[in-house]
């Protein structure tokens, strides 16, 4: 079915993964020169330095990426239950049976065909089906797809170039771009649930495989004991954790546990003094009529000092980088407070721009 394509796309992310199985994706995609995306907060499954590499099927999807999902003739999902988030709430497939050929692989056979029903179901974990297909030769030489591939790839790094603009002194995309620069491929990023990790999944690039460790199913609060976790689990490794104000406000109290036990997370606080994401469905569906979405917040950088951690605001973008190697250098837990504008709800789209659009 892959040979006979002209526009094969490989959606990948899911469970029962390995790095070998990160291994065999990349040798096979470069091999076949097929373009691979991965599903919500799967970055890991493939470096986003890899030529085949072009981009995450999630939320806030890059219109380029999901339009190239729309025109695939075929679609190798591997791993991925092609839900809610990688769909785009299932409008880049028609369900149940899509526009086009698809191939889904993935460990639960339950889940086979559950939304969408497969021209080729296969039951295997990704350990045993990239073993495979890592060995299969290319029956052609390619060139269709290599150029296809070639042409995504180029809309993943004009997206992921981190040039957005900001109404206010703090500019996300451009602290991601220094931590792109900065940290060490294995570092351990984990997040909860908000409108914030918009920037960090567009404009993080993931190296190496378990460096994003996110929740699929919403959850607020989930970032800082996942980071205290990574750090206790990979004491050697950097492990940060994003949270927005109201996701943070859901777990702090966890500090104490990284304090007893000695893990040590960089947290990095965004706080805009709103529940972003609800604020922005409020807005899209009741323009200026908004209800129980500012929030109250506690001073972070007292509390941080309180539970014996290393602090540092930053109100301005020039700010961050000293404010990060004075914590990360300390040898301690600490937070970075970021302070960002309301306004900036997601790359693209300010809250006012989102509440003109819903007029």
């Amino acid at each position: 079915m892959l040979s006979d394509a002209r526009s094969p796309l490989i959606i990948a992310g899911g469970e029962t993964w390995d790095e070998d199985a990160c291994n065999n994706l990349a040798k096979f995609a470069a091999t076949w020169k097929l373009p691979v995306a991965c599903s919500f907060r799967s970055q890991d499954r493939l470096s986003a330095l890899h030529p085949c590499y072009i981009g995450d099927a999630g939320l806030a999807i890059n219109p380029d990426l999901a339009q190239r999902i729309r025109d695939a003739d075929t679609i190798l999902v591997l791993g991925a239950r092609l839900g809610d988030c990688t769909t785009s709430g299932y409008t880049l497939l028609d369900v149940p049976v899509s526009t086009q050929k698809l191939i889904h692989v993935h460990p639960d056979p339950d889940e086979i065909g559950r939304v969408y029903a497969p021209d080729l179901g296969i039951c295997s974990g990704m350990k045993n089906m990239l073993a495979a297909l890592a060995d299969i030769k290319v029956p052609h030489d390619g060139v269709t797809w290599s150029r296809w591939t070639e042409a995504a790839r180029a809309d993943y790094l004009e997206w992921s170039t981190p040039n957005a603009t900001s109404h206010g002194p703090v500019n996300l995309s451009k602290i991601m771009g220094y931590l792109n620069e900065t940290l060490p491929e294995d570092a351990i990023l984990t997040n909860g649930a908000g409108n914030y990790t918009v920037w960090v999944h567009r404009f993080y690039k993931h190296r190496q495989y378990r460096t994003q460790v996110a929740p699929t199913s919403g959850t607020m609060g989930y970032g800082l004991p996942a980071a205290i976790a990574a750090s206790l689990r990979h004491p050697d490794r950097l492990s940060i954790c994003f949270a927005g104000d109201g996701c943070f406000q859901m777990t702090l109290q966890e500090l104490a546990t990284a304090q007893q036990f000695g893990a040590k997370v960089i947290v990095m606080l965004c706080n805009n003094g709103i529940y972003g994401t609800i604020r922005m469905h409020q807005e899209k569906n009741y323009p200026y009529r908004v209800s129980g979405t500012d929030i109250a917040s506690p001073d972070f950088i007292a509390l941080a000092k309180a539970y014996g951690l290393e602090v540092a605001r930053v109100e301005e973008t020039g700010q961050f980088a000293d404010a990060f190697e004075v914590i990360k250098s300390s040898g301690k837990s600490g937070i970075i407070e970021i302070v960002t504008d309301p306004e900036d709800l997601t790359p693209r789209n300010s809250l006012s721009q989102i509440r003109e659009n819903a007029k």
